[in-house]
């Protein structure tokens, strides 16, 4: 059975994230792992890196007891890994078949300090499947209702729009598909696009609406758009060339994973549709 990956710090906004996950998991009929990746630290002697190690695992077997009992299908397993958060990350999701990351990306010190910034920016870059970042401030009491699917004229726009269907089917969610346009000469490529998108939709059984808004700050647009119609969900693209993934993940998708307060969904292009198989 394929494991969804939740990384965590044991931050508050970890916790939110983990409750989500197992929602998903029971959705998606899938197991979880929960790592916390152990990093040497310059300030702190051997004994006291191991005193964190044991902390860390402490947290770890509890809350594998708290949600195994919440989990339908799978089974709630944790490992602490040493390494850099991100490739550690990245690895596991391929060892587990995984069809998706969750992590918080909120938190103030200590442990907390792992997630937050940059980190979550190099997960999503790293990570060969679609990463969910999700803030502390996050109500997992409220579901899913409302996803915003950002469209655009570009190559990759289109390509996270089956994942955004699959994951409106599983919640039962309504999608607003956002046409963004910086230059009326793309109005009627992208109102062909929102077209396609909505024809998918339509096929998996997604309600769905489109709108049309023209934008200078591509991220600014979308997540205020988002917050007007109190979205619970973004699903993005993360614009980056696979070939140059280590190099380049987008300046917009950046943006978003760092400044927005709802859950962002970031799909790689050509990211195989990973939600239709349960093997």
């Amino acid at each position: 059975m394929r494991s969804i990956i939740v990384g965590t710090d044991f931050s508050e906004g970890s916790y939110i994230a983990l409750e989500l996950a197992v929602d998903i998991a029971n959705r998606m009929e899938c197991s979880i792992e929960v790592i916390w990746v152990k990093r040497q630290k310059r300030l702190m002697d051997d004994e006291q890196v191991d005193m964190l190690a044991h902390l860390a695992e402490e947290k770890l077997v509890g809350l594998c007891e708290k949600y195994q009992p919440k989990l339908k299908y799978g089974k709630m397993r944790w490992e602490i890994c040493e390494g850099k958060v991100a490739p550690v990350l990245a690895r596991h999701a391929i060892h587990a078949n995984a069809p998706l990351i969750v992590i918080g990306t909120n938190g103030a010190s200590g442990f907390e300090k792992y997630w937050m910034g940059s980190t979550a920016v190099r997960i999503v870059q790293e990570a060969t499947v679609p990463v969910m970042t999700i803030r502390q401030g996050f109500n997992f009491h409220k579901d899913l209702e409302r996803i915003v699917v950002p469209l655009r004229v570009n190559l990759n726009s289109r390509q996270k729009v089956p994942t955004a269907a699959e994951m409106a089917r599983l919640f039962g969610s309504e999608v607003h598909l956002l046409g963004l346009y910086d230059a009326e000469a793309q109005l009627s490529e992208l109102q062909i696009y929102l077209l396609q998108a909505a024809e998918l939709m339509g096929k998996e059984g997604v309600k769905c609406t489109s709108a049309l808004q023209k934008y200078s700050n591509y991220s600014d647009a979308l997540l205020t758009y988002a917050e007007s119609i109190d979205a619970d969900l973004v699903v993005i693209n993360t614009e980056q060339d696979r070939k140059l993934a280590q190099l380049f993940l987008g300046t917009n998708a950046q943006q978003i994973v760092h400044n927005a307060q709802l859950p962002v969904l970031s799909v790689h292009p050509n990211d195989k549709l990973f939600f239709l198989s349960k093997s």
